[in-house]
């Protein structure tokens, strides 16, 4: 067996210590404080986002069929667009019948599959007419076998030990190879592409598993972009700090995804959401956005549904998704009760029509509109915890600014509780935001919640 280059073996293990969050020791990585000199674009202070699966939005699978649906999601109250990836898709090596979005054959085309570029730009036109921002889906890593780029610039991919091709290590991503950004040409080019959709109308960019690219180029992006328009930038990452330094509005608040999903399983508890929480304000500036979500196109096709992953603990952690610091993420058809999970490489259409949830939702994004305690980041006020009598059982928290003030009371649990907090510094007259009754602190009797019950009192 011949030995791997040096250079191989190291991306290996960069690849295999990001994904699993971990020293060499096995302990958790842990961030340090850092500073963010990124300036947010004013329409993002309150701004929720909305995942967009172009192939599975509507049965045609097209930018023009999904147009036809902005004004619903107008009315829910979303504002940034997220598009998955609309480039055109790799064929040699492709996966399964039509292939993944994250395959990426040109990064200044489009997917025939869902029009043109004509049609792309008259989404985006449509889009900022209803109010809407449109950001897009950046795949840096790597590229179909069969993008130009492999042809015309080998030198900008890396190769095994005989000089071939090969994929990312440590996945089972057999339709892309991978990309070595050490190449500054590469850089270039990728500014250039960026650009390119700039210039039609994109607002920024939710960029794919950034890891292996240089933060310094991001923060060359976002200068670069700036010239042109304000841009949102994603960064699919969230245990390197450097890339919201300069570069990125917002990264994953992917831990806390994972500790929601297993308290609602009886796996975790309080307590684990706290400390997470004493790490999470002392880490994260206040004008850092984090992207706190219940679903995302990952979770939904390889994790499963919300119900499946939550049951009846939804609700409870989509109030707390709206109220936490933090920008809010939904999933498509997530409004919708949506009850399957999407498959990856073929069509699978969402149904669509209203549920239980549809105003459910509607009513938190109205919610954190309402009131500029819950605005993102530095625009909305840090979370204060509140001690009950349940703490075991009972998250609880408010924030204030400028005379708005939210609190918050979430069972976390699947039993009745009767809890009495510490409103002491609260006196004053609320509405209780799901009820649509008045409430006043100091309250005369215990608060009553069922089991993951919420409820939220907005001054």
């Amino acid at each position: 067996m011949e030995k791997l280059p040096l250079s191989i073996l190291l991306l290996f293990l960069v690849i295999a210590l990001t994904i699993a969050g971990c020293s060499i020791s096995g302990k958790k990585k842990e961030l340090k404080p850092f500073v963010s000199e990124v300036v947010h674009p004013e329409w993002s202070k309150n701004a929720v986002v909305y995942e967009v699966n172009i192939r599975q939005f509507t049965p045609e699978g097209t930018f023009n069929a999904f147009a036809e649906h902005l004004p619903r999601l107008k009315q829910l109250g979303v504002d940034i667009l997220w598009l998955m990836p609309i480039n055109p898709i790799g064929i040699k090596n492709r996966k399964e019948p039509l292939g993944s979005y994250y395959s990426v054959r040109d990064y200044k085309d489009v997917n025939p599959e869902f029009g043109n570029l004509d049609d792309f730009k008259n989404l985006v036109t449509k889009a900022h007419e209803l109010g809407f921002h449109v950001i897009m889906d950046w795949v840096p890593n790597h590229s179909s076998w069969d993008n130009k780029l492999a042809a015309e610039h080998p030198e900008w991919y890396v190769k095994d030990a005989k000089g071939s091709f090969i994929p990312p290590l440590g996945f089972d991503w057999t339709d892309v190879i991978q990309f070595d950004w050490k190449n500054k040409e590469l850089q270039d080019y990728m500014l250039n592409a960026l650009k390119f959709w700039v210039d039609l109308g994109v607002d920024g960019f939710r960029v794919d598993h950034p890891d292996l690219t240089p933060p310094e180029f991001w923060g060359k992006v976002r200068d670069e972009l700036t010239r042109i328009k304000p841009v949102f930038m994603v960064a699919e990452n969230e245990g390197q700090t450097a890339f919201l330094e300069k570069g990125f509005d917002m990264s994953y608040a992917w831990e806390l995804h994972h500790l929601m999903n297993s308290i609602a399983q009886g796996k975790d508890s309080i307590k684990s959401l706290n400390n997470y929480y004493s790490r999470e304000l002392s880490v994260f500036p206040q004008n850092v956005f984090r992207m706190v979500f219940l679903d995302n196109h990952d979770e939904n096709s390889w994790s499963g549904t919300i119900n499946s992953r939550m049951g009846v603990a939804q609700k409870a952690f989509a109030v707390f998704t709206f109220t936490t610091q933090g920008v809010p993420l939904l999933y498509n058809g997530q409004e919708v009760c949506l009850s399957k999970s999407l498959r990856f490489f073929e069509r699978d259409t969402i149904k669509w029509d209203t549920c239980a949830l549809t105003g459910f939702y509607k009513d938190l994004i109205k919610l954190k509109k309402s009131n500029l305690a819950l605005s993102n980041g530095e625009f909305g006020a840090k979370m204060q915890m509140i001690k009950t009598n349940k703490d075991n059982k009972v998250f609880c928290f408010s924030r204030e600014k400028e005379g708005n003030r939210v609190l918050v009371f979430l069972n976390l649990s699947k039993k009745d509780v009767a809890i009495k907090p510490s409103l002491d510094n609260f006196n004053g007259e609320y509405s209780d935001y799901f009820e649509g009754l008045k409430a006043t602190v100091p309250l005369p009797d215990s608060i009553h919640l069922d089991p993951w019950g919420y409820k939220v009192f907005v001054k």
